[in-house]
């Protein structure tokens, strides 16, 4: 994946062949402002969707997936190739900087103060 395409604040984590995991900002979620289990990440991986630790992957869809926290995502979308799949990943990602996610409405129970530390931090104050 090339990094350079990446919007602003974003960085590959980890690159496997079947995995390309994403980060937002993880200089800022450390612990302090904002907490390091919040780190927005996107997940470009290739099978079955699995949160399991170890559960087998099989199957030739792609499928990017925005996290929030461990239990807080965006649902997920499905494509039929990793260029398209890092294409997606690519483009979800910019959205999110430019502060086009609706990140609220994926939380079943909101969180004020750190969505408008988020708000900040994505410039959609």
């Amino acid at each position: 994946m090339d990094a350079d395409a990446l919007a602003p604040g974003w960085e590959v984590w980890n690159e496997e062949p079947t995995k390309i995991i994403l980060a937002y900002r993880p200089d800022v979620f450390n612990g302090g402002d904002f907490p390091a289990e919040c780190l927005p990440t996107l997940y470009v991986t290739r099978g079955k969707r699995s949160r399991r630790p170890g559960a087998q992957r099989v199957g030739e869809d792609w499928h990017v997936t925005l996290y929030l926290e461990p239990d807080v995502d965006d649902g997920g979308q499905s494509v039929d190739s990793k260029a398209a799949a890092i294409d997606a990943a690519t483009d979800r990602a910019a959205a999110f900087a430019a502060g086009e996610v609706e990140y609220r409405s994926l939380y079943q129970v909101p969180r004020a103060t750190y969505f408008e530390k988020l708000d900040e931090l994505v410039g959609t104050e």
